[in-house]
């Protein structure tokens, strides 16, 4: 149940980043807004790291396979796609824009077993439960076009 609040608080504050990174970019511009926020992020989570675990740094980079540390590089295009989606279409629709497409990728990942995850057979439920989610974006889309 405690995954459950903390996918919602999560959702919650992936939606009013993207608002308050894009208002940053109106005043400044992608790269240096990027720049900040992945910045005030790292600086967060140094004081994070000191007053919690001090687990050696050097752990992180003993990681497998290699590819695994491009987390802040992804991390750093998220903030970009997620400001210049808010931009073009507003908080609402890019959220479900986004939020259609993690649920896509993450079902395929899941099915093939790609980076190391556990292959999970197909669901048609889950499938369906795509398709729902989809139609709502239809729906919310043709609703707002009146």
């Amino acid at each position: 149940m405690l995954g459950f609040f903390i996918a919602i608080l999560s959702g919650a504050l992936m939606s009013i980043q993207g608002v308050f990174n894009t208002g940053v970019t109106k005043n400044s511009s992608m790269w240096s807004a990027n720049a900040f926020v992945q910045l005030t992020a790292f600086a967060v989570c140094i004081l994070a790291w000191l007053f919690t675990d001090r687990t050696s740094f050097a752990k992180v980079v003993q990681v497998q396979p290699k590819y695994m540390l491009l987390g802040g590089v992804i991390g750093a295009f998220i903030t970009y796609t997620v400001i210049m989606s808010i931009n073009q279409l507003g908080p609402a629709k890019s959220a479900m824009f986004i939020v259609i497409a993690q649920l896509i990728v993450s079902y395929i990942i899941e099915l093939m077993g790609i980076w190391g995850m556990e292959k999970q057979p197909f669901s048609l439920r889950k499938a369906a439960g795509m398709l729902v989610a989809i139609a709502g974006i239809v729906i919310f889309k043709w609703e707002t076009s009146k």
